[in-house]
């Protein structure tokens, strides 16, 4: 499946406006954080920015969390 394939279904997945909404935020989060790390050669920022999805997935796999 190319991205032209792909891209309708996943704004389909995204219709709630609240999680476009989040998704548009945490992007733009990262993309600062990616920034100020390179800009400082500080790069636990990255490390720090995914940690919380590392655990989230794990507790979603765990049953911890649901999907």
């Amino acid at each position: 499946m190319g991205f032209a394939e792909f891209y309708p279904r996943y704004l389909a997945e995204h219709s709630n406006r609240t999680s476009r909404r989040l998704h548009f935020v945490g992007t733009t989060l990262g993309l600062a954080a990616a920034l100020h790390a390179f800009s400082t050669l500080n790069f636990w920022w990255l490390a720090a920015g995914f940690a919380g999805d590392w655990v989230m997935w794990k507790d979603m796999l765990t049953g911890k969390i649901r999907f």
